[in-house]
């Protein structure tokens, strides 16, 4: 008789009670791509579309048994680090991801929510940089989040691009710089690597309050086309391609009173298999 596996995807990161960020979000982006999701909170925020009101970190001892029970039993091929909101908690993550070397691990350095609310501690920005950053295949930043991490401002493409090269320099292998924040008629994502390769990544702007969750979605859907088998650069690619469609098709849909979240389902895949021995 044959069997069986899914292509799974570990997401590290807080849980949103709205349902539009964090670990909801990327557990939608895993299934509606065809993958199979798992998860270790990391904190659970009291929030909604038009803000959050609290947050309640989940113990750092909590957080490694959920990664290591995943690790050692699933073993998902790629993984995505979203909110890490303390420095024990960082050194943690570390701790427990540094013994699966060969895992790819994407991290998208949550530290302002869609509302504008802080969701990091001051003291935690500089250890992102010196100790979860150097195991990262790929850090995406936005600009706002880039401007805290390098202190540089950043207005057009010219400065993105002097700050994601800035922030290769901490050790990561890669840095994709999010220009969404940037009002204008484009859209551009800024990709640079250890190795050398840059690309502009460009879009046209989607007028929509519905980007919620936008971010994560990103990061989730960049590990999950790494879990199926696409390099790097094929995953930002087809991840762009998505989440663009995700907020073009729910751009016109009311959830809530305040920032909506995308349409992670818009043209949801089967879960994929592979056959195993």
């Amino acid at each position: 008789m044959k069997r069986y596996k899914y292509p799974s995807v570990l997401t590290i990161a807080g849980s949103d009670s709205g349902g539009g960020a964090g670990i909801q979000a990327d557990l939608k982006t895993f299934s509606a791509l065809g993958c199979f999701g798992t998860s270790a909170i990391t904190a659970v925020t009291v929030q909604n579309t038009m803000g959050v009101r609290d947050i309640h970190s989940i113990p750092a001892e909590i957080v490694q048994g959920q990664i290591k029970a995943v690790m050692d039993d699933i073993q998902p091929s790629a993984i995505k680090i979203g909110m890490v909101h303390s420095t024990e908690l960082a050194i943690a993550i570390h701790d427990t991801l540094a013994t699966y070397p060969d895992i790819p691990v994407i991290f998208d350095p949550v530290m302002v929510a869609t509302s504008g609310d802080k969701l990091i501690n001051d003291d935690t920005v500089s250890v992102l940089k010196t100790v979860l950053f150097p195991l990262m295949a790929l850090i995406t930043p936005n600009v706002d989040e880039a401007e805290i991490l390098t202190g540089q401002k950043i207005s057009n493409l010219a400065e993105m691009q002097s700050a994601a090269r800035a922030l290769l320099q901490t050790g990561c292998s890669a840095v994709l710089l999010k220009g969404g924040h940037l009002k204008g008629r484009k859209v551009y994502d800024f990709y640079t690597s250890r190795e050398g390769a840059e690309q502009v990544f460009e879009s046209d702007y989607i007028e929509s309050d519905n980007v919620h969750g936008t971010g994560c979605t990103l990061s989730s859907a960049i590990a999950a086309y790494l879990t199926l088998n696409h390099t790097l650069a094929d995953a930002i690619s087809k991840a762009r391609a998505y989440v663009y469609q995700a907020i073009l098709q729910g751009k016109d849909v009311k959830t809530g009173h305040g920032h909506g979240p995308l349409n992670h389902f818009f043209n949801p895949q089967k879960l994929t298999q592979y056959e195993v021995d």
